[in-house]
């Protein structure tokens, strides 16, 4: 019997399933370098213990999408290491603070499942939990992805495709930032005079820079979350696989394209919930990220005078600055389009 395994394939799945996944995760301060490294991110309460602290912090927390790579790293062995795309993301709530030196673990379970009518692959539904080691909640979040059949005559269980909500309402926003001292907000030291207030629903922002996917980060990112999926990191493989080269992990996308709504929203500190999302085409080392942003909806949050939440939709290029389309979506067929996400962020009062 071989002590190794090949992963799971569609017709191994059963709508129901539990996954406990491997490995437990302390999150280090050298992460929390290296992650900065990859992206530069510059959102001052996720830098600066001393800025995070003089707003109520006990310290700088984790850049949440670090805790969101992470949990999903840790699925992958066991959902996707057999996928030829990860197609899209809902219900996805940030539910408390991680902090260096806090322990990650996570767990899964299958939602949905649909064959594809070409029999050789079909989607998974997955809910997904990050929490720690005491059972309470850090992150949760569904994904769906395209797996392939082990066997095509195989049969698979009978499909369910889930309902997963359209978004998620201000009402379930805020429980993972703590209550801040906004008059200690210092927007000097933070990068930006724009607080709640000064967004209007419908303003677009075209976040102007660019920044190139490099092959090393990429695998560095991928090793990072310890995510083994082999379309990101085998070459060996994915020389004779559709593409002919690695495939960029889609949160690779994410974490840059967050990163560059710096400009425009530098205060926009604390990622709460992703709404959904979309890799609208494939992205490869050489490549150059753009994004611009529209602000979908602003809502206060019940009893919380501090901060506020504004809905945006993020749109991610590659070697198209934003200017020049004028700002199109993944809707228009544009093949420079590659990410779509719609999700809310808090901003001091």
């Amino acid at each position: 019997m071989s002590k190794t395994s090949a992963g799971n394939f569609f017709e191994d799945f059963r709508v129901g399933a539990l996954i406990r996944h491997a490995t437990p995760r302390t999150i280090t301060a050298g992460d929390v370098a290296l992650y900065n490294g990859l992206y530069g991110p510059r959102f001052a309460v996720q830098s600066s213990d001393t800025f995070a602290q003089a707003i109520g912090y006990p310290r700088a927390p984790v850049d949440d999408l670090l805790v969101f790579h992470i949990v999903f790293g840790k699925s992958v062995p066991d959902i996707s290491i057999n996928a030829v795309a990860n197609l899209g993301y809902a219900g996805c709530r940030f539910l408390a603070p991680v902090y260096p030196g806090d322990t990650i673990n996570a767990v899964s379970e299958v939602i949905g499942l649909k064959e594809n009518s070409n029999r050789k692959t079909g989607i998974v539904f997955a809910r997904t939990t990050g929490c720690k080691p005491d059972g309470s909640k850090v992150l949760e979040y569904v994904r769906w992805v395209m797996v392939r059949k082990r066997d095509e005559a195989a049969v698979a269980d009978a499909d369910h495709v889930p309902r997963v909500p359209e978004a998620l309402l201000p009402s379930m926003l805020g429980s993972a930032c703590p209550p801040i001292d906004g008059e200690a907000y210092d927007v000097v030291l933070a990068g930006s005079p724009y607080r709640f207030e000064d967004y209007q629903v419908g303003e677009r922002i075209d976040h102007v820079d660019g920044i190139t996917v490099e092959e090393a980060e990429h695998q560095i990112a991928t090793r990072l979350y310890q995510n083994p999926a082999r379309i990101h990191f085998n070459q060996y493989a994915e020389a004779q696989g559709r593409f002919g080269r690695r495939l960029i992990y889609g949160g690779h996308v994410i974490s840059l394209a967050r990163s560059l709504t710096f400009s425009g929203f530098a205060n926009a500190f604390h990622l709460a919930a992703i709404n959904g999302g979309r890799h609208v085409a494939p992205l490869f080392a050489g490549a150059t990220v753009f994004a611009w942003s529209e602000v979908l909806a602003r809502a206060e949050l019940a009893g919380r005078s501090d901060v506020g939440a504004l809905r945006l939709r993020t749109v991610a290029t590659k070697d198209r600055p934003c200017h020049e389309f004028p700002l199109k979506n993944g809707n228009e067929d544009d093949p420079a389009v590659v990410l779509e996400l719609d999700y809310w962020v808090l901003l001091p009062r």
